[in-house]
């Protein structure tokens, strides 16, 4: 038998490891099995075979125009962290539902699952989807074959509810997060002989420089909405690595740095001013060796959510919530690869971003009720 309760899924979703590094092929053939025993079909579209998958399925009527409720099954790593309790075995203490998970994103997706039978009863006449992803916490990556899925071979939903945890409340803005790795191959020589070398780090802090300046030309941009936290697009470097000793010209050095860009700034502005400037150092650099150079790659690419007020997805998701405003978050969501398609998208789900990521991450069990309420409005809308 398997469990009814949103609490009682949660726990079974929980026990899965899914840590991103994992494989969430178990978690997904469970809930097959749980969709399977109530009559959803469904499908999966792989994004790593054998490793990683996403599961799609539908109740109600084979029409357009269906409800997509989307979450990913991955989880963040709880090395390191000091939990009070087994992070993969659900604990209630105070009202609180505890495990890694809880409210990023499992929480939602056990609503979902719960709901099944309520949703199968309604005599729907547009269908629900779910969509659940992986690899959404390592840049997004997982969904991107779902996605295309949907666009090529599936008949077109009209709006998506990506659950992440925003207290409920309706979100239809974040920003874009681009994630680039810049490699600097110089030339070495002896640190006395600097001529006679290129050196990778010196031409990779002029780069830097330069984000340093995008940086406080996108502060000065600000943001015209006035809604998001902070008010402007930002850029900063991550990582750098580079040299070998004091007296050795470095022939190498790397960084890695990120944009999370307003959704509706150019996305290709920052790119083009770093490519602008590369190829301005690199005609000193090779007349020293042929084999120097600078390279930018594109590392992660998770689209921005842009504002679509008054969209079936904005509506339908502010009266189910019984809200009559929407918010703007500053982290990404999955949401932006849906908008790119062409399906609104908006983000509402239970629990607290504020949980996410830390050790004893929790979920407090007002918040599934809520979402529970949510969904019952959801099906009587589609009814």
């Amino acid at each position: 038998m398997f469990p009814a309760t949103s609490e009682d899924i949660l726990a079974k979703l929980i026990s899965f490891d899914t840590t991103s590094r994992e494989s969430n092929i178990p978690l997904i053939a469970w809930i097959e099995g749980f969709l399977d025993s109530h009559g959803v079909p469904h499908l999966r579209v792989d994004y790593e075979e054998g490793k990683k998958t996403n599961l799609y399925a539908s109740i109600g009527p084979d029409v357009e125009g269906g409800i997509v409720l989307s979450g990913h099954t991955d989880v963040v790593p709880v090395d390191g962290q000091a939990w009070s309790s087994d992070p993969f075995s659900l604990t209630l203490r105070d009202g609180l539902l505890y495990g890694r998970g809880t409210c990023d994103m499992k929480g939602f997706i056990a609503v979902c699952l719960a709901m099944v039978p309520a949703f199968k009863e309604a005599r729907l006449k547009v269908p629900i989807h779910f969509a659940f992803s992986c690899d959404e916490e390592v840049g997004c990556r997982g969904v991107v074959p779902l996605v295309e899925h949907m666009r090529d071979h599936l008949k077109r939903p009209a709006a998506v509810i990506v659950g992440e945890p925003t207290s409920m409340q309706v979100v239809n803005a974040h920003k874009s997060a681009v994630r680039y790795g810049t490699e600097v191959t110089g030339h070495e020589s002896h640190s006395a002989l600097t001529d006679k070398g290129v050196n990778a780090i010196m031409v990779a802090a002029e780069i830097i420089s330069e984000i340093s300046r995008i940086r406080e030309d996108l502060i000065g941009e600000g943001d015209p909405s006035g809604r998001f936290n902070p008010p402007y697009s930002t850029i900063h470097v991550g990582v750098i690595k580079g040299g070998t000793a004091n007296n050795i010209v470095p022939k190498s050095c790397s960084f890695s740095w990120e944009t999370r860009l307003l959704p509706t700034a150019d996305r290709e502005a920052v790119p083009k001013r770093i490519a602008a400037l590369s190829r301005k150092l690199e005609p000193a650099m090779k007349k020293v060796s042929g084999a120097a150079g600078i390279s930018t790659e594109k590392m992660t690419d998770v689209p921005g959510l842009a504002p679509e007020p008054d969209s079936p997805a904005e509506l339908l998701a502010l009266h189910c919530a019984h809200a009559n405003s929407t918010h703007t978050v500053s982290y990404c969501t999955e949401a932006g690869h849906f908008q790119s398609i062409g399906i609104p998208a908006v983000v509402c789900g239970p629990g607290s971003i504020e949980q996410a990521h830390k050790p004893d991450e929790f979920i407090a069990v007002e918040q599934l009720r809520k979402c529970e309420a949510f969904m019952s409005r959801l099906a009587a809308r589609c009814c």
